[in-house]
């Protein structure tokens, strides 16, 4: 009977990419020919350590042991709720990782202080940024920073930032190759605000607004008014009005559009309104509709019955986690 070790590389290196990094770690001491395929650069193209409290000398030692030049994407767990003697992420190891990871594309943030890392310090490679629950200092993203600062940024996630504000916003217009711009949370964010940094990032291609306290009618007022060439719009429904939702007639390129709940207010458009405006968007393929309470009931059915051209999605529900943008 085959084992385990009967299998080909191929599979075995296939088998491993779906191990935490702890456990990856561990089977390297099983026998020589695992060790050899733990060191497989291959392995190492993606790696999450959000699992685990980390010192920063483990970190030092995965950076020069294992990641360098194969690492492709990232995750990574800060401490800002584990009390001020907890370590820290460093400008160094920042730095380090520009360095000796070239190929470095992605990398994401979760509950990190990083009010002493300047922004200067991360790869310059990067071309996507999550920030998921991470502090951030006044001048972090201002746009009077340095402008060729992350020169390749195609993609910025900002999901539960409490420090980021209007002036933040304005600095991510610096950022000349960013496409695609995720707002989660960040309630200090006013409508002015947007509206005054979308004049200035009319390049951007996708847009998401995701429990602001921004009204989804001055957002889409604002996006009509600055992102004529946007192809994915999703936000939440609070402040949604049919007439908000004209503001959205004819935008040429929009391929995808979602209404996230559950806030449904009384002004709310019916989803006869909503087909009527997305018949007049000549690209639109995708129309969700998400925690709206809408599924398996009449609306439902008027909306895929209304766009038979479209792949209409209709869920029960918001999924929990900000992963579903990629």
């Amino acid at each position: 009977m085959a084992t385990l070790f009967d299998l080909p590389d191929l599979v075995l290196l296939e088998i491993f990419s779906y191990l935490p990094v702890r456990d990856r770690i561990r089977i390297s001491r099983v026998c020589h020919r695992w060790k050899r395929l733990v060191d497989d650069r291959w392995l190492w193209r993606h790696v999450d350590l959000t699992l685990y409290t980390m010192r920063p000398k483990v970190m030092w030692h995965l950076l020069r042991r294992y990641m360098a030049s194969r690492l492709y994407s990232l995750r990574m767990g800060g401490y800002l709720f584990s009390g001020s003697q907890a370590p820290q992420l460093s400008p160094a190891l920042m730095r380090a990782l520009g360095q000796k990871c070239p190929n470095l594309k992605r990398l994401c943030l979760h509950v990190a202080d990083l009010s002493m890392v300047p922004i200067t310090s991360l790869p310059s490679t990067l071309r996507t940024l999550e920030l998921h629950s991470c502090e951030i200092s006044m001048i972090w993203l201002q746009k009077e920073q340095d402008p060729t600062v992350l020169p390749l940024l195609e993609c910025i996630v900002l999901d539960r930032v409490p420090a980021f504000r209007d002036e933040h916003l304005q600095g991510l217009t610096r950022f000349r190759a960013l496409r695609s711009l995720v707002l989660g949370g960040t309630y200090r964010v006013t409508e002015t605000g947007l509206d005054a940094s979308l004049q200035e990032l009319s390049y951007l291609q996708r847009l998401e607004v995701l429990g602001c306290t921004l009204s989804a009618d001055s957002t889409l007022l604002a996006i009509s008014r600055h992102l004529r060439d946007v192809r994915k719009i999703r936000l939440t429904v609070g402040g949604l009005s049919a007439q908000g939702l004209v503001f959205l007639e004819g935008m040429p390129v929009l391929e995808s559009l979602c209404f996230q709940g559950p806030l449904i207010t009384p002004d709310m458009p019916t989803p006869t309104q909503i087909v009527s405006s997305c018949l007049t968007m000549p690209k639109l393929r995708v129309l969700e509709v998400q925690g709206l309470g809408w599924e398996r009931q009449e609306a439902e059915k008027i909306l895929c019955k209304g766009l038979p051209h479209c792949i209409v999605i209709v869920r029960a529900c918001p999924k929990e986690s900000m992963d579903w943008w990629m």
